[in-house]
């Protein structure tokens, strides 16, 4: 167990190595449970955190604030566009001035090829810790509430297959963060991961170049599949999502050309029976129901959906707990 994570930045999923993830699992597991058992933890009484949104959200401002209040602290909504930050205050102002209000910083910027970099422009001037609450390149939290949910769904997920695929949406060119961040932390839990999409969805080579190296390092596989059956084939969790074709165009009108091919990429009742006979349906929220997913598969006893909105406040809990302390 790795303990010394005050004043970390939580960023990328690489951020924190692998036996830290796990100590952040084992804190937000223990988190999970005083709350059950109405056992207080106010281990950030008196903290404040910062929360600056440049996209709009539910679970993660929701998750963020109930996680503070009930760790003792306060968390602040900040909207860009109610703020001078819409007007000229630069990322290093953020930080340098947030870091001396604020014991932590969370941001989401999910704009394409600015959020992560100005993300890390703020982290570069902060004096205190800075947490990605999404990026245009990852998702971290997301991604851990995903890892604790299918440990306490299946346990130990070495050997377990996820089948992480593109999915049809009609409502937005969505990011490519979860997805992305998904293939990086399941290939170091010695997952077999299947990435499914079809060619114009291609993910960041370098982020597939990393979950290839973390397979030989961890163990599992890492496949590349451009079938959405045979995704499903076989896997014992099902993460079918949208994401956009940001590597192939930045223009939405072509984007939703290109998406209109693959309608009939939906996951439905027939396409589940293909996995095996216990798998789990995984999706982070909000899903276009019936475009991406038909209500049977995600009100249905496979889904475990809200389970995993749920830990979404358990692991961000103890990532700032061990952070902002």
């Amino acid at each position: 167990m790795q303990t010394d994570l005050r004043g970390r930045d939580f960023i990328s999923d690489m951020d924190f190595s692998k036996e830290e993830i796990e100590t952040v699992l084992d804190v937000a597991l223990t988190l999970k449970r005083e709350r059950a058992l109405g056992i207080g933890h106010p281990l950030l009484r008196d903290k404040a955190l910062a929360m600056l949104f440049f996209f709009t959200s539910t679970r993660t401002r929701s998750s963020f604030e109930a996680g503070m209040a009930q760790l003792g602290g306060h968390a602040a909504f900040i909207d860009h566009e109610t703020t001078q930050i819409s007007h000229g205050d630069t990322g290093k102002e953020i930080g340098e001035i947030f870091g001396r209000y604020y014991d932590g910083i969370a941001i989401r910027q999910c704009d394409w090829d600015i959020g992560n970099g100005y993300i890390n422009s703020v982290a570069d001037a902060s004096r205190a810790p800075v947490l990605n609450m999404q990026c245009d390149i990852y998702h971290p939290f997301q991604i851990l509430a995903d890892l604790m949910t299918i440990v306490e769904k299946v346990g130990d997920p070495r050997g377990k297959t996820i089948n992480v695929s593109w999915a049809y949406a009609s409502s937005y060119q969505k990011p490519i963060s979860v997805p992305q961040s998904l293939v990086l932390q399941m290939t170091r839990f010695g997952m077999n991961v299947r990435l499914t999409h079809p060619p114009e969805y291609k993910l960041m080579p370098d982020i597939v170049q990393q979950a290839k190296d973390n397979v030989g390092q961890h163990g599992g596989s890492f496949e590349i599949l451009d079938d959405f059956d045979a995704g499903f084939k076989g896997a014992d969790i099902l993460y079918p999502k949208s994401w956009g074709a940001l590597l192939t165009t930045d223009d939405d009108e072509e984007s939703a050309r290109i998406g209109s091919q693959y309608t009939d990429w939906i996951t439905d009742s027939r396409r589940m029976a293909l996995a095996n006979k216990n798998a789990l349906y995984m999706h982070c929220l909000p899903a276009d129901r019936n475009i991406e997913v038909t209500d049977e598969v995600i009100d249905g006893p496979q889904s475990i959906v809200y389970d995993e909105a749920e830990n979404r406040m358990h692991a961000q809990k103890a990532v700032m707990a061990l952070t902002m302390r």
